[in-house]
């Protein structure tokens, strides 16, 4: 379980406090409005920021001081920080060892997280020379051959149209199944949510104005800004 025990942080001129508890094997998705504070909160977890006050525990054990590297977690990013001189094997491979120093099993887990995401017979081309939805599988595979229990993407999808974005939502859902991850989406579109994520969570000026299961999220007409966000027919 991860919790985020009243964790403050400051961001120009906005003072962001997070209070949330995620179950294991969740997939939550962290939607609102631009600003609202979404992916300050996946860094804190991941520890790209340092909370000014507050706890965050994953399992019980206390991370908030502990540097990322050395936390239970992968993160993938928008622009899916993919090295361009390098082919796709060895994008994937960085993600077990920066320096590459990689045993006979290492290679053979980078090629089976490669044939996974179905990128497999690509392997040898670089980035620049493949789509848009097979840039995201590069930063897929790295987090699988990572092996973290938990798995934060901070809008890996939004340059791709509607169905890319679908295939990869079922590749990660596919993925969340067969290794119990826990997931944390943040996405500007409900739909993402409502078609993969367990629970929702909706954050304006940096709260957590919401958390719940997905289909009572959505009914719910208690929640302050929502409808504005999301549009009065799309509950």
């Amino acid at each position: 379980m991860i919790v985020v025990d009243d964790v403050r942080f400051a961001f120009e001129d906005m003072l962001m406090e997070f209070d949330m508890a995620v179950g294991n094997s969740e997939f939550l998705a962290v939607i609102g409005p631009s600003g609202s504070g979404k992916s300050t909160l996946l860094n804190l977890i991941a520890g790209f920021e340092k909370p000014l006050s507050g706890r965050i525990q994953v399992d019980g054990r206390d991370v908030t001081d502990e540097p990322p590297e050395l936390r239970p977690v992968s993160m993938i990013f928008q622009d899916h920080n993919s090295f361009a001189h390098l082919d796709l094997w060895t994008n994937v491979a960085l993600g077990i060892s920066p320096r590459l120093k990689l045993t006979a099993n290492d290679r053979s887990r980078v090629d089976d997280a490669l044939a996974r995401v179905g990128i497999d017979t690509l392997k040898r081309r670089k980035p620049g020379e493949v789509s848009g939805g097979e840039r995201q599988r590069i930063a897929i595979a790295r987090a699988l051959v990572r092996d973290r229990p938990i798995l934060l993407l901070d809008e890996p999808f939004t340059a791709l149209g509607p169905g890319l974005r679908r295939e990869m939502l079922d590749l990660l859902l596919d993925i969340k199944g067969e290794r119990g991850l826990t997931v944390l989406l943040v996405t500007h579109d409900p739909d993402d949510a409502r078609h993969a994520a367990t629970h929702v969570a909706y954050l304006e000026g940096g709260k957590i104005i919401a958390k719940r299961p997905v289909k009572e999220f959505f009914a719910a007409r208690d929640i302050p800004g929502l409808k504005d966000y999301i549009g009065p027919d799309s509950g």
